[in-house]
C-alpha cells in the first residue's frame, strides 16, 4: 500500500516533537551515562546496595567558551547502568557567604548523616573556597553545616586564587577523616569527628609530580591510592602509600586525557564485586566541550602488587552490576 506524499509528512509533522522529546530523554547504558543534562566533577558514594553519584552541572550555552555552573546534581543507581536522577539536593546559593561557581564536590557518610564538600566562589574573601553542607539523606536537600567556609584562600599561601578546590575527603579505619584539596598544590588536613572543623595544621602532601588537581583518595586491599589529574590538558596519575599521612610513592598514570576535555577528574568505587573509575569528557554530540561535560563510567583493574592497570576508556561503558 502507498501512502500519499501530503499525508506521510502530515504523520511526520505530527509525530516530530514527540520524537525529539523522547530522544532528549535519559538512555540508559554506555558513555557517557547522563545524557539529557551536561554533567561535570563526579563524586560517589556507595550506600548498601545503591550508589549515589554527585556531579556539578555545566550550564554554559554554546558556543560560550567558559564555565556556567550554579548547582550540584544527584543521581542513583542499584546497577551502574540505570540511573534515577534526585531533585537539585545543593546550589551555591545554599551557601549565603558564597558568589557562584558549583565546582568539584565530595559526599561522605558518618553517624548517620551525609556531608557535602563543595569547592565554591567566596562572597567576601578572594578567590576559591570550600564549604561544607550537611543532610540526613544522602539525595538530601543539604543544608550549610557552618554558616562560613571551611577553608578560605587567606588559610593558604599560593600565587593562584583557585589552588583551594576539589575537596575529597576518606575517614580511616581508626574513625579519623582526612580532607584532600589543591590547585597546582595538594593540601591535606584532619577533620573533627563533627566533620565540619580542621583537626590540627593543613599540611602538604609531597611525592606527586606535575600535580595539577581534582584529588581522589581511595582505599583497597590495605593500600592507599591518591589519583589526581596532572599536566594540562589533563590525565589522571596516582601515588600509593600505607598510610593517608604518606609518603606517597608515585606510580604512574591512569588514564589518558578525556576525550573533548581539558579536564578530567575522577572517583574511583567498589561496587558489587567491581571496582570502577568515573570521570568526565566532552563527548555528547553536538556540543559537548570543555565547559559542556559528561559523565562516563569504566571498569577499573587491580594488579596482583597492589597497582593500578590503566584505564580503557570506552562507549560502550559498563554492563548492569549484578
Amino acid at each position: 500500500m502507498r501512502i500519499p506524499l501530503a499525508c506521510l509528512v502530515s504523520v511526520l509533522l505530527a509525530v516530530g516533537p514527540a520524537l525529539a522529546q523522547t530522544t532528549a530523554s535519559p538512555a540508559p547504558g554506555g558513555n557517557p551515562i547522563i545524557k539529557n543534562k551536561y554533567t561535570a566533577d563526579p563524586a560517589a558514594m556507595v550506600q548498601g546496595g545503591t550508589v549515589y553519584l554527585y556531579t556539578g552541572h555545566d550550564e554554559a550555552p554554546a558556543p560560550q567558551e567558559r564555565y556556567v555552573m550554579h548547582e550540584w546534581l544527584c543521581f542513583s543507581s542499584t546497577d551502574m547502568v540505570n540511573w534515577t536522577e534526585h531533585p537539585v539536593p545543593l546550589k551555591v546559593s545554599d551557601f549565603t557567604w558564597a558568589k557562584d561557581d558549583a565546582w568539584a564536590s565530595q559526599v561522605i557518610a558518618r553517624n548517620g548523616k551525609f556531608y557535602w564538600y563543595a569547592a565554591v566562589e567566596h562572597g567576601s574573601v578572594p578567590g576559591k573556597a570550600i564549604g561544607v553542607a550537611v543532610a540526613d539523606n544522602p539525595a538530601g536537600p543539604f543544608k550549610d553545616a557552618r554558616g562560613s567556609a571551611l577553608i578560605t584562600n587567606a588559610m593558604t599561601e599560593s600565587k593562584i586564587s583557585w589552588d583551594d578546590i576539589d575537596p575529597t575527603v576518606i575517614i580511616d579505619k581508626k574513625g579519623q577523616a582526612y580532607l584532600f584539596w589543591g590547585n597546582t598544590i595538594c593540601r591535606y588536613a584532619k577533620l573533627k569527628a563533627n566533620m565540619t572543623e580542621l583537626d590540627g595544621p593543613i599540611q602538604t602532601v609531597t611525592g606527586l609530580p606535575r600535580f595539577t588537581e581534582a584529588p581522589w583518595v581511595h582505599e583497597h586491599n590495605g593500600w592507599y591510592y591518591l589519583s589526581f589529574a596532572t599536566e594540562f590538558p589533563e590525565k589522571i596519575a596516582y601515588a600509593m602509600s600505607r598510610s593517608l599521612d604518606g609518603p606517597w610513592e608515585y606510580k604512574g598514570l591512569l588514564n589518558e586525557i578525556a576525550g573533548n576535555s581539558n579536564t578530567n577528574h575522577q572517583a574511583i568505587i567498589d561496587f558489587k564485586g567491581k571496582s570502577y573509575f568515573i570521570y568526565h569528557n566532552g563527548g555528547i554530540n553536538t556540543a559537548g566541550s570543555s565547559y559542556r561535560r559528561s559523565v562516563c563510567i569504566d571498569y577499573l583493574n587491580y594488579n596482583k602488587d597492589g597497582t593500578l592497570k590503566r584505564v580503557q576508556m570506552t562507549t560502550e561503558g559498563v554492563q548492569p552490576a549484578k
